[in-house]
């Protein structure tokens, strides 16, 4: 699977939340200052060339939805992250994170009733 550029993972994040929109429907969700219309037609093009999103046509225009869900990609990028920061283990990455975000004990108890919750 491609990784996506940062704009590219805006435009899909948008997607992602209103499941079916056009540009302009796009171009409302996201912050101030608003990217120009053409910026974010030509990133949902590129997405769609991509294999990430498809189109229906409505009227004159298009209606764009995701092909890829959320759940998906960010798995795919977690695992990309593992494979190449952290030689593929996830113990490694656990623990990157729990000792630069300085998590307590009581954090770390909540964390892992959650998984075996999940698990279950």
């Amino acid at each position: 699977m491609k990784q996506l550029t940062k704009a590219e993972e805006e435009i899909m994040q948008v997607l992602w939340q209103l499941e079916k929109a056009n540009v302009k429907d796009v171009i409302n969700q996201l912050p101030e200052p608003k990217p120009a219309y053409n910026t974010v037609s030509t990133i949902v093009r590129i997405l769609e060339n991509k294999g990430f999103v498809d189109y229906e046509k409505q009227g004159k225009g298009h209606i764009y939805f995701p092909l890829l869900k959320k759940q998906d990609y960010s798995n795919q990028s977690i695992n990309n992250l593992v494979d190449n920061y952290f030689q593929g283990s996830f113990k490694s990455m656990v623990s990157f994170f729990v000792k630069k975000n300085d998590v307590d004990l009581k954090d770390m108890e909540a964390i892992l009733k959650d998984i075996n919750k999940t698990n279950q």
